[in-house]
């Protein structure tokens, strides 16, 4: 019999297995960008440690293990930026990540006042446009990452949360 995936806060705990998650889960971006040097693939242990202590992190649970991670912080004019959203490849397409986006951004209003949301990816990272478009994220322009990838910014604003289907 299998197990469900659970969304629940994550804690010190988990900063180990939410990095070891974000190198596995991020290895296709890399591959797309012709780039092994993206933010997700070099940050240290120490660094998700404070996040997990500071930010919104939220993570996917299939028993003990974490196979679904998102991070949102708040910043000065009530706008939430989400990042470094990865899903275990095994478990890609099954709403996980969307279930993710739902939560975070439940908990960075409710918790935080946000009242707006914005987030990036790859110029190339069709999938993860598909995503963010269907949950009802829309272009508001580009960026370039520190580590040199053309990054589309899109936002949307709090309340139109992502469905969880």
């Amino acid at each position: 019999m299998g197990m469900s995936v659970t969304i629940s806060a994550a804690t010190e705990q988990d900063a180990e297995q939410i990095l070891k998650l974000q190198y596995l889960s991020f290895q296709s971006e890399a591959a797309l960008y012709g780039n092994y040097r993206i933010d997700p693939l070099v940050q240290s242990l120490d660094s998700v440690r404070e996040e997990v202590a500071r930010d919104c992190v939220v993570v996917a649970r299939l028993g003990e293990e974490v196979v679904g991670s998102v991070r949102g912080r708040l910043g000065e004019d009530g706008t939430a930026f989400i990042g470094k959203l990865c899903v275990h490849p095994r478990l890609q397409g099954h709403g996980i990540g969307a279930r993710l986006l739902r939560a975070v951004e439940a908990a960075l209003t409710e918790q935080h006042g946000a009242t707006r949301f914005r987030l990036h990816t790859g110029h190339r990272s069709e999938g993860n446009l598909r995503l963010y478009r269907r949950v009802g994220y829309e272009t508001v322009g580009t960026d370039q990452g520190s580590d040199g990838v053309p990054m589309i910014v899109l936002e949307k604003p709090a309340g139109t949360y992502a469905q969880t289907a």
